[in-house]
C-alpha cells in the first residue's frame, strides 16, 4: 500500500506547515502495510509564496512533491493531484488540517479490515475532524457534538483506492464556487457500489480564525455560492436525497424563514448579540448562532439560483 495525500491549498502558507509538518511526523507499525507514502500539493494560483516556501525548506519535507495551477478551485487541484499521484491509494486533506501522528496506520489499518469484511476494494474510510481556533495547539481540542458529520464522502480526510476517482471520472471541475464537489463525486461512488468505513483513529484538526464580525460578509458570500453550486449539484443528480442535502426543499425554506424571522434576525440585528458573546470568550457559540441567518442566505440561495436556471 502506497498512500499519495493530496492537497489543494491556496494562501495557507501558516497552517499548511503546521499541516505538513504533522504529515512529515508520521508513526508507521512495524507490520505495517504502508510501502512508504507522498505528500502531493496542489498550489491553486497562491499569493503568499506557498511554492517558493516549500522548495525553499525541501530538508523538512522530504515526502512533499509540489504542484501548481492557476486559481481554478479544489476540484481541479484534487484533480491534478490524482493524475499526479504515484500511489495506489489517495488520501485527501485539506491544507487547514493538522493530523495525529497515527493517522495513516490508522486509515491503513481501517482500509484493510474493510476490504477483509467485504471480500472486495469497494470501500473506503472517512476519518474524524474535529474543528478548532487553536492555531498554538490544534490537536488539543476535544471532540464536540458540533463535529459530528453524516456525510457519504468528504475530501477533509478521506482514503481511498485511485482506480475508483479514475474509474469515477474524478471531481467535476464546473464546481468552481464554494462546496458540493466532494459530496457530488460520492454519488458517483455510492452508484459504484463503494461502502464507507468509519476510522475515528484517524484524526484530523481542522483549524479556522476565531470567529469575528469581520468574517461575515465572507461567511455570507460562501452561503450564497453554495447555493448556486447546490443547485448544480441538483441538475446532475436530481433525486429527493440531493434536494435534502442542498437544503431545497419547503421544510428547510420553512425552517429557516422561522428561526430567521423571514430575515429579520440578520447580520446587522444580530450584530450586537455575537459581539457580546465574542467579547467573552465564546467566539464558536456566536459562529453557531450566527448559522441561522447564514444558512438562511443559503436557502434563499439555491432558491434564486433554481429559478434562473428554469428560466435559461
Amino acid at each position: 500500500m502506497y498512500f499519495s495525500i493530496v492537497i489543494p491549498t491556496y494562501n495557507r502558507k501558516p497552517i499548511l506547515e503546521k499541516c505538513l509538518t504533522a504529515l512529515e511526523r508520521q508513526e508507521l507499525a512495524a507490520d505495517s502495510l504502508v510501502q512508504n507514502y507522498e505528500i502531493v500539493v496542489v498550489d491553486d494560483g497562491s499569493t503568499d509564496g506557498t511554492l517558493d516556501w516549500i522548495e525553499d525548506n525541501p530538508q523538512h519535507f522530504p515526502h512533499v512533491r509540489t504542484f501548481a495551477q492557476d486559481h481554478q478551485g479544489p476540484a481541479a487541484a484534487r484533480n491534478l493531484g490524482v493524475e499526479q499521484a504515484q500511489g495506489d491509494t489517495i488520501i485527501f486533506i485539506d491544507s487547514d488540517l493538522v493530523v495525529t501522528e497515527v493517522f495513516l496506520q490508522a486509515h491503513a489499518d481501517a482500509l484493510v479490515k474493510g476490504m477483509k469484511e467485504e471480500g472486495n476494494d469497494r470501500v473506503f474510510t472517512y476519518g474524524s475532524v474535529i474543528n478548532t481556533c487553536n492555531f498554538d495547539n490544534p490537536t488539543a481540542e476535544p471532540y464536540k457534538i458540533t463535529d459530528f458529520s453524516a456525510a457519504y464522502f468528504a475530501t477533509g480526510n478521506v482514503a481511498i483506492a485511485r482506480h475508483w476517482l479514475l474509474k469515477v471520472g474524478l471531481f467535476d471541475t464546473r464546481f468552481q464556487l464554494y462546496g458540493w464537489e466532494d459530496l457530488e463525486l460520492g454519488v458517483r461512488l455510492k452508484q459504484l457500489g463503494l461502502k464507507l468505513i468509519k476510522c475515528p483513529e484517524a484524526v484530523g484538526y481542522h483549524w479556522h480564525p476565531p470567529f469575528n464580525l469581520s468574517q461575515i460578509p465572507n461567511l455570507i458570500d460562501k452561503e450564497i455560492q453554495r447555493g448556486r453550486m447546490g443547485v448544480l449539484f441538483y441538475q446532475k443528480h436530481p433525486t429527493w436525497d440531493v434536494r435534502m442535502m442542498i437544503q431545497m426543499t419547503w421544510l428547510h425554506r420553512l425552517l429557516w424563514g422561522i428561526l430567521s424571522l423571514g430575515g429579520r434576525l440578520n447580520e446587522r440585528t444580530m450584530a450586537p448579540f455575537l459581539q457580546f458573546l465574542i467579547d467573552r470568550g465564546k467566539p464558536q457559540l456566536a459562529l453557531e448562532i450566527a448559522r441561522i441567518f447564514l444558512n438562511w442566505y443559503n436557502v434563499r440561495g439555491v432558491y434564486e439560483a433554481y429559478n434562473e436556471m428554469q428560466k435559461t
